[in-house]
Parts: structure tokens; sequence; C-alpha cells
């Protein structure tokens, strides 16, 4: 008697058919599993026999495709693994600028000022105060202000003084470097808000019958931003606040400063006595 056992057929043969098939995909699935894995460990042992150039070259690469993060990571790597070396020195430079791209602002202030910090001779500091002072510019205002158009003169100036004194470093410190010109153009601006903000101040202790806190914040406005279009109205605040105080001889020497810089402005003070609406 034969002692073979029947081959399955019906619902037994396809029930056998589809464990095959599942052992199969099973055993496909981890060879993949496996085969990954392989290259990982691979990529993951030449990053770590990498030189600090390749990873400089990498981050590099990164930074000029517009790959940001990667650059970032990758320069974040580099200065870990190579602390001392020329490209972590490069690096720390870089980084900067690419945390500025990424819009990781706080991390681009603070690599700037470690950078600054630890490399107070280096011939790019120029460009850490430059950068540092982009970001705090770039900070005020944000594009919905300047598209529902807010009065920037009324909000605090907040970053602005930092980015002021950021650019006027670069301005004062290095008049050669390539970003001394483009610098000094936004200190133009940022002293014209910083004046306007507080005029706007100087306007409110004005309505408020604040005569010496209204003339005072006016001539903070002469003394700091000399060249502002907002003296004109600081000289016209003093003027008033003079009045109120009953101090003609004062207000009529304010007058005669206010006349020689822009005598229009004094003239039409004269005709209408625009104090008295205060």
């Amino acid at each position: 008697m034969s002692s073979s056992r029947p081959a399955p057929t019906g619902t037994a043969a396809r029930a056998s058919r589809c464990s095959s098939l599942g052992r199969a995909a099973l055993i496909a699935l981890l060879g993949v599993t496996l085969s990954l894995g392989a290259c990982k460990a691979l990529r993951h042992k030449e990053d770590t026999s990498a030189t600090p150039e390749v990873f400089y070259a990498r981050a590099q690469k990164a930074l000029h495709e517009g790959s940001y993060a990667v650059a970032i990571k990758t320069y974040e790597a580099l200065t870990a693994k190579f602390p001392f070396s020329d490209a972590a020195r490069q690096s720390r430079i870089d980084l900067i600028y690419a945390y500025y791209k990424q819009r990781e602002k706080e991390s681009a202030v603070d690599a700037a000022d470690t950078f600054i910090r630890e490399n107070p001779t280096h011939p790019r500091i120029d460009y850490a105060y430059y950068i540092k002072g982009l970001v705090y510019f770039e900070k005020d205002p944000n594009f919905l202000e300047r598209w529902g158009g807010v009065d920037m003169s009324e909000r605090p100036p907040q970053d602005l003084r930092k980015s002021f004194d950021a650019f006027a470093r670069v301005v004062s410190q290095y008049p050669h470097s390539d970003y001394a010109a483009d610098a000094r153009q936004r200190m133009v601006y940022l002293r014209n808000r910083l004046a306007d903000y507080e005029i706007h101040v100087a306007r409110y202790y004005l309505r408020r019958g604040a005569w010496v806190a209204a003339i005072d914040r006016s001539r903070y406005v002469i003394e700091t931003y000399d060249g502002a279009p907002a003296t004109r109205e600081a000289l016209e605040i003093i003027i008033a606040a003079y009045q109120k105080l009953g101090m003609p001889d004062l207000a009529a020497d304010t007058g005669k400063v206010l006349a020689t810089n822009f005598p229009a402005t004094a003239a039409s003070i004269n005709r209408k006595h625009w104090w008295r609406i205060w």
C-alpha cells in the first residue's frame, strides 16, 4: 500500500498556494529591508570616514542649490566632528547665512554673536555684523502690515535699534567692506523710522499736556537722528510746548532754528499760529 498523501484539492489547495505566496512575499520584504539597512550602514560608514573638506563641499552644494535645511545639518555635523579644522571655521560663518535664508532668525543671530565673540579679528567679521543687521531689519514690519497700509510710525521699533547698531558697526569699523554701502542705505531708512516713532510719542505727550516730556522727546530726535525728516516736526512741537509753558522767548529762539533749516514751514507757522490747536 502506498504511503503517499494525496495532493490537496479545492479549498485546501488554494490555502496552500496562499501560504506559499505569503512566505515568498515575507522573504522578499525581509530581503529589501536588509538591503536598505546595509545601504544605510554604508552611508553612515562613509559619512564617518569623510574628511572636513568633503563635509564642507556637501554643505556648499546644498547651500548653492537652496537646500538650506540640508546645508545647516551638514555644517553642524562638520563643526561637531572637526571643530578645529579650517573647514569648520569657514562653516561657522556660512551657517549664519544658511540660518538667515532658512528663516531661523534667532539661530542666525546666535551664530553671528558667537562668531563675533570667538573671532574678533577674523577678516569676514563685517559679514557677521551685516547678516545680524539684516535679520533684525527684516523682522519689522511684516508684509501683511505693509500691504494693509499700517502706520509704522505708531509701532514700537522693537528690533530696529539692534539692526541700526549692527549696520553702524559695519559702516564705522569696516568702511571699505563690500557691505558698507548697503548698510549705510539701510541705516538711513532705520534712522527715519526710529525718528518717526519718537515724534509719535512726542505728539502723544503734547496732546496729554505733558509739555516738558514733549520737549525732551523732540530734543532727543534732533540730537540723535540729525538729518531725518522728523526733525522739522520736532522743532514745531518744541515751539508749541514752549508757548504752552508761557516761555515765548524760548519759543522764538526755536522758531529761528526752524526758519533757518525749514523756511517754508516757519513762514506757515507764523501765519497760522498752529500751536494753538493743541
